[in-house]
């Protein structure tokens, strides 16, 4: 990583556009609730129209209505980011991970390879799905989309289990690209 020890990314770039009022709300409400705010909303942080439509779609994905839970959202992230080798990414979500579980192995687990993590077959094929679409999405075929079908997922769930391995494949190559540091805080959390 080359500039300061403490930048967020490799890349310089200066401030295009002040944070808004509801960005700044948010960026309290991050250090509220997390006691940190997430080095991937500082790094967007420069144009604050880029900051809104990342956070706009990362909540629709992460945190709204759907029938994956919380962590079978995270452990797709995890999934997926461990195929891409993103430092970033697996570092925070791992973390998520491990504290949604309250299993710590799990987060550990996930991010060396989820095959050697104790799931069940609705987990198994949502993550097989998921780094399918990540290693080589061409290839998906019907039958795929069936597998998890009969694995208890509904069309709207493939829906969503695509959109959060799709998204992640995006902020992967985003955070590599930028080099892309995870707040130090996460390396300690739910250990």
């Amino acid at each position: 990583m080359r500039g300061k020890t403490d930048a967020v990314t490799a890349l310089e770039l200066e401030a295009e556009t002040p944070l808004s009022d509801a960005m700044k709300g948010y960026f309290a409400k991050c250090e509220e609730k997390l006691g940190m705010v997430p080095n991937v909303l500082r790094a967007y942080s420069f144009n604050n129209e880029k900051l809104e439509a990342f956070v706009a779609f990362y909540n629709d994905l992460m945190l709204a209505d759907s029938g994956l839970s919380k962590l079978d959202r995270e452990m797709i992230a995890v999934a997926v980011s461990s195929v891409n080798q993103c430092y970033y990414c697996l570092t925070a979500h791992g973390a998520a991970v491990r504290q949604l579980s309250g299993r710590p192995e799990l987060g550990e687990q996930m991010v060396m390879n989820y095959r050697s993590a104790d799931l069940g077959r609705r987990e198994k094929a949502m993550l097989d799905f998921a780094v399918l679409m990540t290693e080589n999405s061409a290839a998906i075929e019907e039958e795929d989309r069936q597998e998890l079908r009969d694995a208890g997922f509904s069309d709207r769930d493939i829906w969503d289990i695509a959109a959060v391995a799709a998204f992640f494949n995006m902020t992967n190559r985003m955070a590599s690209a930028t080099d892309m540091r995870p707040n130090p805080e996460y390396h300690a959390q739910a250990r």
